[in-house]
């Protein structure tokens, strides 16, 4: 269905009528400290949120032992959260059009120390154009355009006339279990949207992610005797020399990927996280990482890590000082393959429409090198996903922000294309 110009102009207009409630409702998002595991109030409020809207509600927990056993599982630990997914249901009078996802994630990064922040990090302060906070950008403002997108759309007089399914979820930034647990649920459709900060583009590429811990022992001593210990800490870093290397070599073979080849480094290695020792005066005789890499579309996340494991199993047994006390690595997160948005598809041609008829220019193509949930519906749905969102600034750093003009405008075009995408009926 192409849209009438009287019903694309209703409807962008729509998103305008409802914007400074849609400012309102994101900043009551960024108040909720919603970091790992601390989801549950963000949950309940995006929960009544669709709720008080009319929608359908499914509210349900993490099935480990399934999420376990798919191959898009990631791996569990300690600090997975046991926040519930969160979906509303939209359904039509008559369920003749095509059926959508629309999908955003309410988990945040922590914020590292308050201090170096402008604004409290969880005070949703508005200059000029930026809205400020953690998670403003990734991605609270996207959570809120799909449920004001829909909103637009019935101040505009109609209403998708297929099943739209809008899917709050957590655990995004640390494995994904989120997304593979609405999929698990059985939720389908014919397409799904993501709203992820992507700076008015759609994804056409997206690496994998494995997150991993080193720990390393050592032979503790006085320091008087510092040449008859073992340095923990020392070995840890030589450990982590190898996997540069190891970086290096998988940045390598970019040049036969049809997406990354002009990426200037789309493998990145994190060392995120380093503790180590015990007393400034006695030689370390621990060390605990934590590490993060990606990987190239197409590479699966278990051939990765059996490389990683016999690479770092190869160094230890040339370097005499790990001998008979080898680094022990444990796959602790994101066990995630990357995707690719295969092009031409009807659902990128109509956002396109939707895109042009917002800002007068084409839909531009980019990657990227973060994890995004849309590797759940591309990979194991097999649909079409169209990863698309606003602009912002300083994401996972200090003094996070989103544009609000982009916001609005990126919430046009989704309406735009949800109104195509679905067709609509008359409220």
């Amino acid at each position: 269905m192409t849209l009438s110009p009287a019903l694309r102009d209703k409807i962008i207009q729509a998103v305008e009528d409802g914007f400074s409630e849609q400012v309102a409702f994101t900043q009551e998002m960024v108040r909720h400290p919603s970091t790992r595991g601390n989801e549950h109030t963000m949950q309940d409020f995006m929960f009544r949120a669709m709720r008080d809207r009319g929608m359908a509600m499914d509210r349900f927990a993490m099935d480990r032992d399934a999420i376990s056993a798919h191959p898009g599982g990631s791996k569990f630990s300690d600090t997975h959260s046991d926040a519930p997914i969160v979906v509303g249901i939209n359904r039509p009078k008559n369920d003749v059009g095509r059926s959508l996802i629309m999908q955003g994630h309410v988990d945040v990064v922590p914020t590292g120390p308050t201090a170096m922040w402008t604004h409290g990090p969880f005070d949703p302060v508005i200059d000029g154009d930026w809205m400020n906070g953690r998670g403003a950008c990734d991605m609270k403002a996207g959570c809120a355009g799909n449920i004001f997108a829909l909103d637009a759309l019935r101040r505009a007089g109609v209403r998708p006339a297929g099943t739209v399914y809008v899917q709050s979820v957590v655990e995004e930034e640390s494995t994904g279990n989120g997304a593979l647990m609405t999929h698990l649920r059985g939720y389908k459709a014919d397409a799904a949207l993501i709203p992820e900060p992507m700076a008015e583009e759609v994804t056409s590429a997206n690496i994998g992610v494995l997150w991993f811990t080193l720990d390393v022992e050592g032979h503790p001593v006085h320091v008087r005797d510092m040449g008859t210990g073992v340095n923990a800490i020392d070995k840890a870093f030589r450990v982590i020399a190898e996997l540069r290397k190891l970086e290096e070599e998988w940045n390598a073979k970019k040049s036969d990927d049809p997406d990354f080849k002009d990426h200037p480094h789309p493998i990145n290695l994190n060392i995120g996280k380093i503790v180590g020792g015990d007393w400034a005066s006695s030689v370390p005789c621990w060390t605990h990482v934590d590490c993060r890499i990606s990987i190239l579309p197409g590479t699966h996340a278990a051939d990765a890590a059996r490389e990683i494991e016999q690479r770092i199993a190869a160094f230890a047994r040339s370097d005499k000082a790990f001998a008979n006390t080898p680094p022990k690595i444990t796959f602790n997160g994101f066990f995630a393959e990357g995707y690719r948005l295969k092009p031409g598809s009807e659902a990128e041609a109509t956002l396109g429409r939707a895109h042009e008829a917002v800002f007068g220019r084409p839909l531009g193509r980019g990657v990227s090198t973060a994890y995004l949930d849309a590797r759940v519906y591309a990979l194991y749905d097999k649909i079409p996903t169209l990863n698309y969102g606003c602009k912002g600034e300083n994401v996972h750093g200090y003094d996070e922000r989103v544009s609000l003009k982009s916001v609005k405008d990126t919430t046009k075009a989704m309406a735009l294309f949800v109104a195509e995408w679905c067709g609509t009926e008359t409220i």
